[in-house]
């Protein structure tokens, strides 16, 4: 049996958001800022949001894993502290690597045209410049964002959201990731773009890396996913095989 090799390791992690001067007119103004910095007094009131809480779980290289969940269950806000880019409040989040979260790698610059964007994204995840002129006809072709025309040669600021966001995805998958972080990309473009991006997850996840998906198309979590997390309010409702934690979450929507 092949050794399973951790990526990603989770132990009781919370996240607390503090919101200073909440629930008190005036007091988030810059105007009340700024009287708080001249006087060094502190907000009358902070409120404090347990977005997750005490979460823990081990991934492992070469898993896809679907996070589900309803709305404001903490799935975007778990990928964030993966990727790094919020703190834990308490317990600890181990990786291999620098976590990648899809559109940090590939920041899209409004004023400039769709295939300068790829060849900057291309640079800003370390591909050479051979490289690059290699895979950015190869990324647009994926995109599909010239379709209906040449908008690779426009300004960002052109394109549909959708047409972003396919651009993004297009751009991530392009290197090998040892964990890539997904926020609903999927749910972008239609149904012959969908294909191409799920079986691109594949890809990456059978050439030794690491996909967490975060989708409300179930469909997209059932075909590239083979295990599921399933977070509500915070904290996990069930881990394990896809088919079986779709459908008790699927059973808990139908009861709300």
């Amino acid at each position: 049996m092949a050794e399973r090799i951790p990526t990603i390791v989770a132990d009781n992690v919370h996240v607390v958001y503090r919101v200073h001067g909440a629930g008190t007119p005036g007091t988030g103004s810059p105007v009340a800022g700024l009287r708080r910095l001249v006087t060094r007094s502190r907000p009358p009131t902070i409120r404090e949001v347990h977005a997750i809480k005490g979460v823990s779980f081990t991934a492992y290289r070469g898993e896809a894993i679907g996070l589900i969940g309803t709305n404001g269950s903490g799935k975007s806000t778990l990928l964030r502290a993966v990727a790094g880019l919020l703190p834990v409040d308490r317990g600890a989040l181990y990786a291999m690597g620098q976590p990648s979260l899809l559109g940090v790698n590939a920041a899209l610059m409004n004023d400039l045209s769709g295939e300068r964007n790829v060849e900057l994204g291309c640079l800003a995840m370390g591909m050479s410049k051979a490289q690059v002129r290699d895979q950015t006809p190869k990324i647009i072709e994926f995109s599909g964002i010239n379709d209906r025309g040449d908008f690779s040669s426009l300004p960002m600021r052109t394109y549909s959201s959708g047409m972003a966001a396919r651009l993004r995805f297009s751009i991530a998958a392009a290197k090998r990731h040892d964990v890539l972080l997904i926020d609903e990309a999927l749910a972008t473009g239609d149904a012959q773009f969908r294909r191409r991006s799920e079986a691109r997850v594949r890809d990456l996840r059978s050439d030794a890396g690491t996909v967490f998906l975060v989708s409300h198309t179930m469909a997209s979590i059932v075909d590239t996913c083979e295990r599921s997390i399933w977070l509500e309010s915070g904290v996990i409702r069930a881990d394990g095989p896809t088919d079986e934690v779709v459908k008790q979450y699927e059973d808990f929507a139908k009861r709300k």
